[in-house]
């Protein structure tokens, strides 16, 4: 394909629409790899696919592979999905929560997360979600941007004290963060400070990819 070739001289790309719920999205081929991008960032694969499978990393792929159901909150191109199931081998139930039902059309014509066969997608704002769900989940994965920036509820004690009773006992939340200011690190601790109780084990990995911070909780009962 020439635009794939082409990607190793220049970024090349083939859509570019605004949504009805998100800024620009971009499809383009980059080094050779399809990417999703927003008008100033990453959505899916290229960088991003690399900042979470950091994190996944660091819980350890034989540990997730043996887990029974993860929620993914923030589902964009699905790029995380494709490292649980492709390179984890991850067999259990897959829930994507995603609030743009154009951004999932994309991703089920140009990454064809349509064809993996244990996910369930759920359009949704993820704040809504997490309120009226009634399951619980072996691992939780908070990747939600808008654009470069973040929404405020993540951070909010509701949503961050609902998404921790939906963790069952084991299991484990993945949070990506961006860092862009002082005030961002401090808005990090403060979420951090949600988890400083016996039954948690949290920690960190700062600057991943330079400007990402992935907060790793595990719940220990």
């Amino acid at each position: 394909m020439l635009n794939k070739l082409l990607s190793f001289l220049f970024p090349v790309t083939i859509f570019k629409q605004n949504s009805s719920v998100s800024s620009s999205i971009e499809i383009t081929w980059n080094n050779g790899q399809l990417v999703m991008d927003s008008k100033n960032t990453n959505y899916s694969y290229g960088s991003l696919q690399r900042i979470l499978r950091r994190g996944l990393q660091s819980i350890g792929f034989e540990n997730i592979k043996n887990l029974d159901s993860i929620l993914v909150l923030g589902v964009a191109g699905g790029s995380v999905i494709k490292t649980l199931v492709n390179e984890i081998n991850f067999k259990g139930e897959i829930t994507g929560v995603e609030i743009d039902p154009e951004i999932i059309s994309l991703a089920n014509k140009y990454f064809n997360i349509d064809e993996i066969q244990n996910l369930t997608i759920i359009i949704d704002d993820a704040s809504k979600f997490v309120q009226k769900t009634d399951k619980t989940f072996d691992l939780i994965i908070i990747d939600i941007f808008q654009d470069n920036s973040m929404p405020e509820f993540l951070f909010e004690s509701e949503f961050v004290e609902k998404t921790i009773s939906l963790i069952n006992p084991g299991g484990y939340l993945l949070f990506n963060t961006m860092i862009n200011s002082k005030a961002d690190l401090e808005r990090n601790k403060h979420f951090v400070n949600h988890f400083n109780k016996a039954e948690f084990t949290t920690y960190t990995l700062p600057k991943v990819e330079v400007y990402n911070e992935l907060i790793v909780v595990r719940r220990e009962r």
